[in-house]
């Protein structure tokens, strides 16, 4: 298990800033590759399908996000939880927590894809799905919704192995995805024309090799991870549950917040129809570019804080978050460069509609905040899910989600009668909530002396 357990190490040699970059390099790769891999949905419906397509994938892909914030939680969690037994040098622990993890994730995959298949028509009514592209809508879910298992089950092993400091084979395991679904997007989408139904396929199938790859790479390596994958080790086990939930709830939450806030203002999108849907689609996925660095620093800079909290070095931590701080702003500001001097190019990466090419110079402006918020959120979310502080993560959650997302949108949008705009600028303003309550709670040096995980 040592073999893994670089981080305490090398946080203890001090130097934090190469550690930081070498473990987020693996991920800002594997994020890359991710962002690659839902780039190519996007570009190849809206080269060869439309607008309408555009509209199917960007909606499809909200009610995938949602359907999937319990991994994203409980996966944060075990992560976080791992880091802090593994710089504590509790590697018993560690193995109780990789069975329970498995168990209760892969569960709760199959209960969300049953319950998804079952409310989607439901779900896409309240979305307000434009017409036009309901029929693709449909056939993207049917099709994605059967597949989260391997979404959960991907998860779980990406947890596992960055809570114990190894990002490389994630990155590995999801090359192997991105390259997969580009082959089968062209092969479905261009030369067989399953249009939405070969993407979503694409995606599922790709999912499924990745998984199923990750899972082989465990178990050869069942002795270095102290996990023997024997049935009875599969049990949930008390201990190592209740810490797991104790942060896993309110992340879960945070995630479950955030997402349904997003759903609930994108239901207000898209009845303005399918061109501000579309829109919205690819405003997304420009952002993306930005969190692709973004997110990687943030979860790496998880992963470091809890060992760093864990093996009571709590000066590596101001360190962790200013190199962080300095390369998210870099990557923001070349975007948004990028952004206002080649708009053309940028959006018009995805689409040639010229209705949608137009509606985009408008969306210059939102671009903008959404860079500036990828850039400041991440360094303070990774020092709260670090230090597994569960409190402030459903105040978080509460804040981000909830109040500001849904409140903003609706005053601008509505109140204040903006129509789409307003709830395109209501959605970049929420995203600033995380750096200024985390910024708070880094000024006041409550986490210096908090172990909230592994003493709970």
């Amino acid at each position: 298990m040592t073999k893994h357990t670089i981080l305490a190490k090398d946080l203890t040699a001090g130097n934090v800033t190469r550690t930081m970059l070498a473990f987020a390099a693996p991920l800002f790769l594997s994020s890359l590759l991710q962002t690659t891999y839902n780039m190519t949905d996007m570009i190849i419906v809206g080269r060869f399908v439309g607008k309408e397509g555009l509209a199917a994938v960007s909606i499809g892909g909200d009610v995938l996000i949602f359907m999937s914030f319990v991994a994203m939680g409980f996966s944060n969690a075990g992560q976080v939880i791992i880091s802090q037994f593994t710089g504590a040098g509790q590697h018993e622990k560690v193995s109780r927590l990789i069975g329970t993890m498995f168990t209760f994730l892969l569960g709760c995959a199959i209960l969300f894809s049953v319950g998804g298949l079952f409310f989607q028509n439901t779900l896409l009514t309240w979305l307000n799905t434009p017409r036009e592209a309901f029929a693709f809508t449909k056939s993207y879910t049917d099709v994605c919704l059967t597949g989260l298992f391997f979404i959960y089950g991907y998860n779980a092993v990406g947890a596992i192995l960055r809570g114990m400091g190894d990002s490389k084979h994630p990155f590995y395991f999801i090359a192997i995805a991105t390259m997969l679904n580009v082959l089968l997007d062209l092969l479905f989408v261009i030369v067989f024309k399953w249009a939405i139904f070969g993407v979503a396929l694409a995606t599922v199938i790709s999912q499924a090799v990745s998984f199923c790859w990750a899972i082989l790479f465990l178990y050869r390596r069942r002795e270095i991870f102290g996990f023997d994958f024997k049935i009875r080790s599969f049990a949930i086990d008390g201990e190592v549950l209740r810490p797991f939930l104790k942060l896993g709830i309110p992340m879960m939450l945070q995630l479950a917040s955030i997402d349904f806030s997003k759903l609930f203002v994108n239901s207000w999108i898209n009845s303005y129809g399918v061109l501000a849907t579309a829109m919205t689609g690819i405003g997304n996925k420009v952002s993306s570019v930005v969190n692709v660095v973004n997110v990687s620093l943030s979860t790496a800079g998880s992963s470091m804080i809890g060992q760093a909290i864990g093996a009571e070095k709590y000066d590596r931590v101001p360190r962790i978050l200013r190199v962080s701080f300095s390369i998210n702003i870099a990557i923001s500001l070349l975007m948004g460069i990028a952004t206002v001097l080649f708009p053309s190019i940028v959006f018009g990466i995805f689409t040639d509609d010229p209705q949608v090419l137009k509606l985009s110079i408008s969306y210059i402006p939102v671009a903008l905040l959404l860079f500036a918020g990828s850039a400041l959120r991440p360094p303070m979310s990774s020092l709260i899910n670090g230090s597994g502080n569960f409190k402030l993560n459903l105040t978080v959650a509460l804040l981000d989600g909830v109040i500001m997302r849904i409140g903003l949108s609706l005053f601008l949008g509505l109140t204040l009668a903006f129509g789409v705009y307003g709830f395109w600028y209501g959605c970049a303003l929420a995203s600033f909530t995380p750096f200024f309550i985390g910024g708070t709670y880094f000024l006041s040096g409550r986490w210096r002396t908090r172990k909230y995980i592994i003493h709970a």
